[in-house]
């Protein structure tokens, strides 16, 4: 019978190529070489909106932070992971960069809780584990603790898993150019000196911040 020679039998060799396929038979994808995403980085958008940061320097930061985000989103896209924090005197983290980039409160400021939240974040999600992890924290230089005690702690222990820490202060008119509270804590703290590559600083006033500036400073950030 003509239909003998395409039934398999155990001690002869067999070929697949003699097999037939009727439309009820169940025929399996075969496997091919596909693109996966897989996140390697999380980047942490931090921002003082309290009431001293309305006007020039919300635009510089939040120029500055839409700057990176940008640029982050082009080159690596679903390689990259964005988190964004507010913060007065308490902090929060929010849903999106719209959010973010958007949000106003008038409040008085401690820097503290924002460093202390993304601890807890990646302390709770073990994110370190798998994780490349970035901050880029935007203020005025405004900080009511004063000593900066409570500041060093957070970033200390930040320091222990993080890729770099990049924080701009984006001075006031008002304040003349004097030195702020948060430039004097970081300064006194003594990281700067003891983890350059890990933790980076920039100043400018914020009235005087045109492109060209912030861009500048995003590059002392990340370089």
């Amino acid at each position: 019978m003509v239909l003998d020679r395409f039934l398999i039998k155990k001690p002869e060799p067999f070929s697949g190529e003699d097999l037939l396929l009727s439309p009820q038979d169940q025929i399996y994808r075969i496997l091919s070489k596909e693109k996966d995403f897989e996140t390697q980085a999380v980047v942490f958008f931090l921002r003082d909106y309290s009431g001293s940061m309305q006007g020039k320097p919300t635009e510089v930061i939040s120029t500055q932070h839409l700057f990176i985000y940008s640029w982050l989103m082009f080159q690596y896209q679903s390689n990259v992971q964005s988190r964004f924090i507010v913060h007065d005197t308490e902090a929060k983290e929010v849903k999106d960069f719209y959010t973010y980039y958007s949000s106003q409160v008038a409040g008085g400021t401690r820097v503290t809780p924002a460093f202390e939240l993304v601890n807890k974040i990646v302390e709770e999600e073990r994110l370190a584990v798998e994780y490349n992890i970035y901050v880029f924290y935007g203020t005025d230089g405004d900080d009511w603790d004063t000593d900066g005690k409570e500041l060093t702690e957070a970033i200390k222990k930040m320091l222990a898993y993080i890729n770099r820490i990049g924080i701009t202060i984006a001075k006031n008119s008002w304040s003349g150019g004097k030195y702020t509270t948060m430039e004097k804590n970081i300064d006194s703290s003594g990281l700067l000196k003891d983890y350059p590559d890990l933790l980076r600083m920039d100043s400018l006033l914020a009235d005087n911040a045109n492109e060209e500036r912030i861009i500048e400073g995003i590059k002392k950030l990340v370089n």
